[in-house]
């Protein structure tokens, strides 16, 4: 997919979902996007996180809308120091590593408590969100979902990974 393609998959995606960023002008969107924008998105994209534009704490961001936890980013542990210390069975990747390398950064409990606000999403898969340092120190990482017509965060080790858990991450304009 090319710059191009992908401006016209975000403009679709954009004007048939405008619930998700209500008096936003698809122009407004436009005049902050720049090549290095463009290839984060497009890396959104093809990892299956369907990027859209939504409103947090007053700023212009684009967040992963996918249904479920973006198909190529699942079945990673949460970073490099929970990768490195695992010695059986290691993922390929950690979530925070991946979003790195994409130029994304992973949700916070509170974004991610506004993303299922705006949109109910993981209701089979899970996210690993941005964990706070004091927790993270004891060897934990936070994740979240949606089951039962509601959003649970829960903990888990760092270290730990899933099939159905992967990661959602937010681009700021």
């Amino acid at each position: 997919m090319n710059q191009a393609q992908l401006l016209t998959v975000l403009e679709e995606r954009f004007k048939e979902n405008s619930y998700r960023h209500e008096g936003v002008q698809w122009q407004q969107v436009t005049n902050r996007l720049n090549d290095y924008k463009l290839s984060v998105l497009l890396a959104m994209e093809e990892t299956g996180g369907q990027p859209d534009v939504m409103v947090l704490h007053g700023e212009l961001v684009y967040v992963d809308f996918s249904l479920e936890s973006p198909t190529l980013r699942r079945s990673l542990c949460y970073d490099r120091e929970a990768l490195d210390k695992r010695k059986k069975n290691k993922p390929i990747n950690s979530a925070k590593d991946v979003a790195n390398e994409i130029g994304i950064r992973l949700l916070t409990e509170e974004e991610y408590f506004i993303l299922q606000s705006i949109m109910p999403v993981d209701l089979s898969t899970s996210t690993w969100l941005d964990t706070p340092v004091e927790l993270r120190k004891l060897g934990g990482a936070l994740f979240g979902d949606r089951r039962y017509n509601r959003v649970f965060i829960y903990h888990n080790g760092a270290d730990s990974y899933y099939a159905s858990r992967g990661f959602r991450g937010v681009l700021n304009l």
